[in-house]
């Protein structure tokens, strides 16, 4: 269809709208609305019945979209492309099973320790109150704690134990593995290896099914999005998990090295690294409230150096998104996905950002053709289909400054 037609076609819809009534309107609204939701129910009865296969795709494609980087630097130091995927894969093989073998174990330990520790923190926590309470009292300040402190106490305990019980739970059905997950284990590892290794005639063959002049944009705004949130992210995690563990360490933090891992590992996702320090800060408070202290004053400064000094140097703006946008983002994909949601939320809002900043950036562009219709058509086809050999040259040079 020509510009001319698809501006009649739009124009006779356009008109008609308009000549509805207001009632007629509304009616057409609430009949669509009840059919989106049922096609929204309708996505996620499906995604939860292909769950375990998709969660394993997902996986396995993410994984393969962060090892692509380090064999395309093998391949450019003269490695053929079998060699380097083989490689890369034997290295990050090696790299979980020796994590595996040394550190989760402790991680679990601790956190078995943790788990049974807890009501005596509580107990010591009250008492730290209680103490502070007498405090108030002496001063003379119009203030009492007494139940206050008993209440919250006892449903804090609850909650926390509760709460600690699912994620050692969590922690330990990952670790111990059964026949189906390590089925699952297995083919995540054989699609990451394919995809090292053919990923980019798959790819290909998917964005083939989008219009031409979509392709290359699609895949840059895409890849550009995914690279900077994960790497990122993960450079955030990283240096945060082992900064804080070796300084819980040296300060001699009860579980110093459970509470450094699992601030690193909360951080992957946005917001996360405040959580989890506010999260420890207050567990070690009721142990001992001068540690906490040093807790909080270390893990905020390790915090902030790393946000806004490390990450920013070596990527830039991770997202560009407003923290309400991503903070709506990570609880759609809490809720549709789980955590494997959770972890994809924020790259995923990201392009759908730049889709929707794109078809406005084209209606501005068509309405203007319209508004000035002697104004010469090959402007506005150059703005609308810019040329393929032209994004894919910035396109790779942005790839390999970004490698480098």
């Amino acid at each position: 269809m020509t510009q001319a037609g698809e501006a009649t076609s739009k124009n006779r819809l356009t008109l008609w709208w308009e000549s509805l009534s207001s009632l007629s309107k509304f009616l057409m609204v609430a009949l669509a609305a009840p059919l989106v939701l049922l096609n929204v129910w309708a996505v996620s009865t499906i995604f939860s019945y292909f769950r375990s296969i998709l969660v394993t795709l997902l996986v396995a494609a993410l994984l393969a979209f962060l090892l692509n980087y380090p064999m395309s630097w093998l391949e450019r130091a003269g490695l053929k492309r079998g060699q380097a995927a083989i490689l890369v894969s034997l290295v990050a093989l090696f790299a979980f099973l020796t994590l595996g073998v040394t550190v989760l174990p402790l991680v679990i330990t601790q956190a078995q320790q943790l788990v049974a520790r807890l009501p005596e923190w509580f107990d010591s926590g009250k008492n730290q109150l209680l103490m502070l309470d007498s405090r108030i009292d002496q001063l003379g300040l119009p203030f009492n704690l007494d139940v206050v402190i008993s209440q919250a106490n006892d449903r804090l305990k609850i909650q926390i134990q509760n709460l600690a019980g699912e994620a050692l739970n969590l922690t330990l059905g990952v670790a111990v593995f059964t026949a189906g997950k390590l089925f699952d284990v297995l083919l995540t590892i054989i699609l990451t290896f394919y995809l090292l290794q053919h990923g980019d005639e798959v790819w290909e063959s998917l964005v083939g099914w989008l219009p031409t002049r979509l392709q290359i944009p699609f895949s840059k705004t895409l890849s550009r999005s995914f690279r900077n949130y994960f790497l990122g992210q993960l450079i955030v995690a990283t240096c945060m998990g082992l900064s804080l563990t070796a300084i819980f360490l040296i300060l001699k933090v009860p579980f110093g090295l459970l509470f450094g891992l699992t601030i690193g590992l909360i951080a992957l996702v946005p917001f996360g690294g405040t959580v989890g320090i506010a999260l420890v800060t207050f567990l070690v408070a009721l142990r001992d409230i001068s540690i906490a202290v040093q807790v909080v004053i270390a893990a905020v400064i390790v915090q902030q150096l790393v946000e806004n000094g490390v990450a920013p140097r070596v990527l830039g703006s991770v997202t560009g998104l407003n923290p309400f946008w991503v903070f709506i983002a990570i609880l759609t994909g809490a809720r549709v996905g789980g955590l494997l949601g959770v972890v994809v939320a924020v790259p995923t809002a990201v392009v759908i950002k730049e889709v929707l900043l794109s078809v406005r950036s084209v209606r501005s562009v068509r309405q203007a053709n319209q508004d000035s219709p002697d104004s010469d058509a090959s402007t506005v086809s150059t703005i609308l289909a810019p040329d393929r050999a032209q994004v894919a040259s910035e396109f790779s040079q942005e790839s390999l400054v970004a490698e480098k």
